[in-house]
């Protein structure tokens, strides 16, 4: 894995831990909230289903009078309604007919609401707060209400109450564990409030009498205190959301990504000149907009250069005919004239015409270079011995610079798939680029290594400085030092040499030679993989 996927999947996992902690810090605000929602509706659950038990068991004439009784000793406000009276919603509806009590926060206090047994009726309560003394009373009634009546409806209401998960006990015999002034206090018909410390709940006790005239010890509780989650849960919690969405999150992340980096891909091989490359479109999102944004970009890019080689091309053939005709009638004139002087002229526009002739040419090249890799046509490879090719430039050059030694330094055998044709032209620019400045040697060296193969051009002339190393690969590029207009050239070569490696997928660069003191060029070409027969 390189050190940029590193970076990326570092990235993707804190990307991860991001969301997973805020949806794990969401997750805990929503738990927390409903487990205090649902503490107030069992704290009010004992109360609001006593008051819908205790209403069930009186005629509907006495209910209104036996609530306002009760609204003024508990001083809340309590109310019979109808049911389709309240705007409720459908699953406060289903909760109320299920017997659950519905807690809501309202202008300065809370309203509990009760639907009344087997009815379509239900009971509101308002208070601002409910205190030790409130809650005496309501057990104080509770009481009563369980020992009222004979010995076989007390099982009865206390099983109803318990049903509604109202944790009520009614016994013959003194609770255990209390102190003999508890008990007195009982006695008295007072309730007792037993605070349980290490679960920080508590209990109530009262004692009634039954008509019978026998003690009976009411038990309601223990009601536990609302305590928040636990940090070792919130972990564990964080954990199993980091579980869950780590997965999914790493799958897009990684899709995107994986698109991204296609995008990238395409944009550097349209940078290295394969401008027929396209970026797949998979969807309609934003990647895939901007994909097709980019392929309009590409076409359009690739449509103007095309354009201009076209017109590189046509003008540069239209220019042969003039050049021909300039030099039919130069022999023309060279053949009705003996005069040394209009002789020596002539010779002189003939060099021009040559010049121009190889600057056309070069034109064409370069602008045959650039159509082909703008049309995306693919180079036909064939294997290439390196050192036979070396030699044929080598010969092709030496009888035009006789004061140059042109040498291929000794070196084992060098293969690689290329188009033959165009490497050679490529070697062949850097050997003819070298001798125009060179002083006295030129040397090629070949190297084959395992990925690629190398092939060094070094001279011993003055070098190319090192602010104009990559200036000298564009079109039409001179120096303004030794290597200069006055060398010979056309600025064409060095570019026709980087578009040649371009298109094979390799690249040329220049630095200094260590041996002979003045430039190396140096062509670096990938080996391609042998595919199997």
């Amino acid at each position: 894995m390189s050190i940029g996927s590193f970076q990326r999947f570092y990235l993707i996992l804190a990307v991860i831990l991001v969301v997973a902690g805020a949806m794990a810090m969401t997750g805990r605000v929503v738990i927390e909230q409903v487990r205090l929602e649902q503490y107030r509706e069992d704290l009010a659950q004992a109360p609001m289903r006593w008051l819908s038990e205790r209403l069930a068991d009186l005629e509907p004439a006495q209910r209104d009078e036996w609530l306002a009784g009760m609204a003024r000793e508990l001083d809340i406000e309590i109310r019979l309604s109808p049911l389709r009276e309240r705007d409720y919603g459908f699953f406060d509806r289903q909760r109320l007919q299920s017997g659950r009590v519905l807690v809501s926060r309202v202008a300065g206090g809370w309203r509990l609401t009760q639907g009344l047994v087997d009815e379509s009726r239900v009971i509101e309560a308002w208070f601002n707060g409910f205190d030790e003394r409130q809650l005496g009373r309501v057990i104080h009634h509770m009481g009563s209400w369980l020992a009222d009546g004979d010995a076989g409806q007390r099982p009865q209401r206390v099983a109803r109450l318990q049903a509604a998960n109202l944790p009520v006990t009614l016994t013959s015999q003194p609770p255990a564990g209390l102190e003999e002034s508890q008990l007195t206090e009982l006695a008295s018909g007072e309730p007792l409030i037993q605070l349980i410390s290490r679960q920080g709940g508590l209990t109530v006790y009262q004692q009634v009498i039954t008509p019978a005239g026998l003690p009976r010890w009411l038990l309601v509780g223990p009601f536990a205190s609302f305590e928040p989650m636990p940090w070792s849960l919130h972990l564990l919690l964080m954990l199993f959301i980091l579980g869950i969405s780590a997965f999914p999150i790493y799958l897009v992340m990684s899709a995107l990504e994986a698109r991204m980096a296609r995008l990238e891909l395409a944009a550097s091989r349209i940078a290295a000149g394969r401008l027929d490359t396209r970026v797949k479109v998979e969807s309609g999102d934003f990647l895939g907009r901007l994909g097709m944004a980019f392929n309009g970009m590409a076409a359009q890019v690739q449509s103007l250069l095309r354009a201009q080689q076209d017109m590189i091309r046509a003008v540069s053939h239209e220019l042969r005919t003039p050049v021909a005709r300039i030099r039919f009638a130069m022999q023309m004139v060279e053949d009705m004239t003996d005069d040394p002087a209009v002789r020596r002229q002539l010779e002189g526009i003939d060099g021009d015409i040559e010049e121009l002739d190889g600057l056309i040419d070069e034109i064409l090249t370069y602008a045959r270079l650039g159509s082909e890799a703008i049309n995306g046509q693919e180079m036909s490879a064939s294997l290439v011995d390196c050192q036979a090719m070396a030699q044929r430039v080598i010969e092709a050059l030496r009888p035009l610079h006789g004061h140059l030694s042109i040498e291929l330094a000794d070196g084992g055998e060098v293969e690689v798939d290329a188009e033959p044709r165009y490497l050679q032209r490529a070697l062949q620019n850097l050997v003819a680029n070298a001798c125009r400045h060179a002083k006295s040697r030129v040397v090629i060296r070949l190297y084959g290594e395992p990925r690629l193969v190398r092939m060094d051009v070094e001279d011993d002339g003055p070098g190319v400085p090192v602010g104009e190393r990559l200036e000298v690969f564009k079109p039409f590029a001179r120096l303004d030092d030794s290597r200069a207009r006055r060398s010979g050239g056309y600025g064409l070569g060095l570019s026709i040499v980087q578009k040649v490696m371009t298109w094979h997928g390799g690249s040329v660069a220049v630095d200094d030679s260590p041996e002979l003191g003045g430039a190396r060029f140096t062509l670096l070409l990938p080996r391609r993989p042998v595919m199997p027969a």
